[in-house]
């Protein structure tokens, strides 16, 4: 009750945020006829001029008002647009860091370049970040006038370019691309094996267009890079024609989770039939030796009884295209993984492509957080302001519309079937077109387009679809959606990024139809008769209503419904919107309550009749709210996965950069040379072992094959006096004189070389096995949950122990290779140059990544090894270097500390594993081998 009070008499917190901006715009307005009377180069001098002072001290914030009045002359200059003060909020509010939430037609695109110049000022760089190749090269060369009218250079990253160009995008001080090319980048950047190979700089600042797409929708799939594994093309097909002869009474289906599962009775089945072809191992299906078979006939199961040919994917030119379920595009080049998409193609009968092995991943969640500075836009963030405040740390601004919204919003219609909700929605369809009206149909799915697509021809009725088959028709179709009279229909509106303007558009038209022109009196003819035939056309459409807007059904998220409605009232114009529903729509089918239908018959509504009820209101909304919260329950989950892979990803990176950056890495090879002889000695040897517990024979094993040494081991252990620090200090001379004779033999220049390919080589390898092995994990602790065990919990305990193994094994390869190397016959000048891989850029599906969820803590406390120096002292206490301790790869690397316990100097049992020649943690001053680890 007080909050109303309040919210009454001093407006809500939007409200006191949007009044404290008002001076700034009053600020920006005056200064409109200074900026006004300068020339062109006037105007492009005062980047120069931001810059210098940047330079002296002030910050971007000290500069806004002047740029912002600068951007705003620009974009008069170079398109005839003139911000309005409330792009110009939208503008303030990206600088600083929020989601401006404009309605559909104000601006965005505009709205842009306000806070994307003022921060490329710096020098650092910014990147605009759009749904689809389409609007990155649109926005970047119609908004690239505005910055090239102020001096600065614009670059657009689509999927088709070359390396150079795209070195040269980001090189550039505003970068437009889609979250997927800039995600990408970034992990084919961490794959590279030198600096010039990579292509982006370090982050600066991102303005994301449709956050809500991308942030939300998208994040539930994490970007991976993976290549092929072995061809097992005659398995899924053998396996699909099994699943075939399946009947209903063999699995179960939730259509919620979009899971399904064999029954008992599937089970004996499915044994059956693989006993007959000669697949199964034994008699049990769930034996361990058929893991993998189970797991194949789970995809086959999946990909042919929950997915829909024309709603999850099309088939085009011989392959399966997914279809992204939030914008109606296909999406070429992404496929399911974990065997998924083999199955589709076996299913469909196409060329099966061979499974793909993860060789790189990141979240879209972990991706974006890399940015120190953040900011989006879009017309529907507001119901999604937790998420994005919990995971983004971005706050949602609404801000108001430049001119009053006319456009009507109709209560829903709720029929009971839903041939009684289609034969409404093409009645009204030819009584609206009737008035003038232009109509935009939104549908959910392909399939659906083109059945009310068919009613529509039944009837003759003139209409354009906008789907995925008719992708490269986008923005002619959206365009010209506005004529009087005209009939779209679309899959989804969200991120088309082009209006539909009342009346047609304009420019469009006149390219159309003067395409094939040369003769420019001609050209000037059409023109003038295109502008006033649209300006007829938007007249009648302004008297008839405005634009149309009909729901076929509403979809899982109120955003999308929102996004939809928005098309039309733009700019003040009229419009009107209304949503037909039925009980066989997916949403109420799978999510609403059941007793809806006993509740209509209640109500006593007769056949193809529509009724308007609180009750069928709220059952929407709770369906709604259940969607929403499920997928904000996978989003989160993702992220509490993925967080405890980021930090060991990040070391990863971070080590690769230092290797690539690094002229030689010779210290830190043989720091990793030693740690290894150490490890190999006391493996074969205990400490306070006795002799006859010595395996002299194991270790003189290991001596030759890892350290590639021909010494008499055997004899050396057999000497008086001879104990394991003997054996260790002989073996470092042994192996140093044995590193060093190769150098001398190639050439340090050479030999430095050859330490720096190898080792990046090896690092990779062992990350992209270690990935392998985290899915592995995964999958595998899911299923602890039913012993009563955190999942979550469980899995970072094996991440961590796989990366702790993961390094030891890395520091073993390398000292093996380089030990064991033999050079005669080599072309040294092409010796071990990277080799080119095959690699497939997907989305994972999201429901198979993770299971179960968990708020434990993480199982390691990382930040008292963020931002160290590398030759300060390590954090954790030891007496080293950072780059020798928990710095280097050759230990555990920022992430993995000694002891999931702080170092207590006092008590050995916190110091976990020393190197013997470091310091001894107890504080003596003495090197470890000569305090603590004596043996005694």
């Amino acid at each position: 009750m007080l909050g109303k009070l309040v919210k009454r008499l001093f407006g809500s917190a939007n409200d006191r945020y949007l009044r404290t901006l008002q001076p700034k715009i009053d600020a920006i307005n005056s200064l409109e006829p200074d900026y006004e009377a300068l020339d062109d180069e006037a105007l492009k001098g005062k980047s120069q001029e931001f810059r210098g002072r940047i330079e002296q001290g002030e910050s971007l914030d000290d500069l806004l008002v002047e740029a912002f009045a600068a951007v705003r002359e620009a974009g008069k200059r170079a398109l005839g647009q003139r911000h309005y003060d409330v792009q110009l909020i939208g503008g303030i509010t990206l600088h600083e860091g929020n989601i401006a939430e404009m309605r559909t037609g104000e601006g965005k695109t505009l709205v842009a370049t306000l806070a994307a110049y003022l921060n490329a000022l710096s020098g650092d760089g910014v990147h605009v970040v759009t749904v689809n190749d389409y609007l990155a090269k649109r926005d970047a060369e119609w908004m690239g006038k505005v910055y090239g009218q102020l001096g600065l250079t614009t670059g657009v990253v689509t999927n088709e370019i070359t390396h150079q160009e795209r070195r040269d995008a980001y090189a550039a001080d505003i970068t437009y691309g889609t979250n997927n090319e800039f995600g990408f980048d970034y992990l084919r950047d961490n794959m590279a094996s030198s600096r010039e190979e990579q292509v982006q700089r370090a982050f600066n600042f991102s303005i994301v267009d449709e956050v809500d797409s991308i942030l939300v929708d998208e994040a539930r799939t994490p970007l991976i890079i993976s290549g092929p594994t072995e061809d097992k093309t005659d398995l899924y097909q053998s396996v699909d024609a099994i699943v075939l002869k399946l009947e209903e009474a063999h699995y179960e289906k939730d259509e919620k989770s979009k899971s399904i599962s064999l029954t008992e009775e599937g089970t004996e089945r499915v044994e059956e039939l693989l006993r007959d072809a000669g697949m199964l191992q034994g008699d049990n299906l769930y034996d361990y030796e058929n893991t993998a078979i189970v797991h194949h006939v789970d995809q086959a199961l999946k990909s042919r009884m929950m997915f829909e040919n024309n709603v999850d994917y099309i088939v085009q030119n011989g392959q399966v295209v997914i279809i992204d379920d939030h914008t109606g595009r296909m999406m070429p080049g992404r496929r399911y993984s974990g065997g998924l998409h083999q199955a589709l193609e076996a299913k469909e009968g196409v060329e099966i492509q061979p499974e793909n092995q993860t060789l790189a991943s990141i979240t879209f969640q972990n991706y974006f957080r890399m940015y120190p500075k953040l900011s989006g836009m879009t017309g529907t963030a507001a119901t999604e302001a937790e998420e994005f405040g919990d995971i983004y740390g971005l706050g949602v601004i609404e801000i108001p519309t430049n001119l009053p919204v006319k456009r009507l919003d109709e209560n829903d219609e709720f029929y009971r079937t839903a041939n009684e909700k289609h034969n409404a929605i093409i009645n009204d369809i030819i009584e609206v077109q009737e008035k003038g009206q232009p109509i935009l149909v939104g549908t959910a799915s392909i399939e659906k387009s083109e059945m009310l697509s068919g009613l529509l021809k039944a009837r003759k009725i003139k209409h354009q679809v906008l789907n995925a088959r008719y992708h490269e028709q986008e923005a002619y179709i959206v365009a010209q959606a506005g004529r009087p009279g005209a009939i779209t229909i679309a899959t989804n509106m969200a991120g088309r990024g082009t209006d539909i303007q009342l009346g047609g558009n304009a420019d469009m038209e006149i390219a159309e139809r003067t395409k094939d022109v040369t003769d420019e009196a001609k050209i000037a003819k059409i023109t003038q008769e295109v502008r006033e035939e649209i300006a007829a056309n938007k007249q009648k459409v302004l008297d008839a209503g405005g634009l149309c807007i009909m729901g076929t059904e509403r979809h899982e998220s109120r955003r999308i419904d929102n996004q939809l409605r928005g098309r039309g009232g733009r700019q003040g114009d009229p419009g009107f919107s209304k949503f037909y529903l039925s009980l066989e729509d997916d949403l109420m089918r799978i999510f609403g309550p059941e007793r809806l239908d006993k509740m209509l018959v209640s109500l006593g509504i007769e056949e193809g009749e529509a009724i308007r009820h609180r009750w069928i209101d709220k059952a929407i909304e709770n369906s709604q709210q259940k969607v929403e919260a499920r997928n904000y329950d996978i989003r989160k989950n993702i992220v509490k996965y993925d967080n405890v892979m980021n930090d060991q990803r990040k070391a990863i990176y971070e080590q690769r950069a230092e290797i690539m950056e690094s002229e030689q890495v010779s210290e830190e090879v043989t720091d990793m040379r030693h740690e290894v002889i150490e490890d190999v000695v006391i493996r074969h040897i205990p400490p306070k072992a006795y002799f006859e517990q010595w395996d002299i024979d194991g270790l003189a094993v290991d001596v030759e094959t890892k350290l590639g040494l021909s010494v008499p081991v055997i004899d050396w252990a057999r000497e008086e006096g001879a104990d394991e620090e003997v054996l260790i200090e002989r073996l470092l001379e042994a192996s140093d004189i044995h590193v060093a004779a190769k150098k001398d033999a190639l050439g340090e220049e050479m030999w430095q070389n050859i330490e720096k390919s190898i080792l990046l080589q090896i690092v990779d390898q062992e990350w992209q096995e270690h990935l392998l092995n985290l899915d592995h994990s995964r999958q595998n602790v899911s299923l602890r949950g039913y012993a009563q065990k955190d999942p979550l919990n469980e899995y970072k305990s094996e991440a961590f122990q796989l990366f702790e193994g993961m390094l030891n094994h890395t520091r073993e390869t390398l000292t093996s290779v380089l030990s064991n190397i033999q050079f005669e016959g080599m072309p040294q000048e092409n010796m071990f140059q990277p080799q080119e891989r095959e690699t497939h850029e997907i989305h994972e599906e999201a429901e198979s990544l993770f299971s179960g969820g968990s708020d434990a803590p993480e199982a390691l406390d990382s930040s008292a090894f963020q931002n160290v120096p590398r030759n300060a002292p390590c954090p954790c206490g030891s007496g080293e270097k950072f780059k020798h301790c928990h710095g280097s790869i050759a230990q555990t690397g920022p992430v993995a500390s000694r002891s999931a316990t702080a170092l207590d100097p006092l008590d050995p049992e916190t110091w976990g594993r020393v190197p013997r020649n470091s310091p001894c943690p107890c504080g003596s001053g003495k090197k470890f081998k000569h305090c603590h680890g004596q043996v005694s």
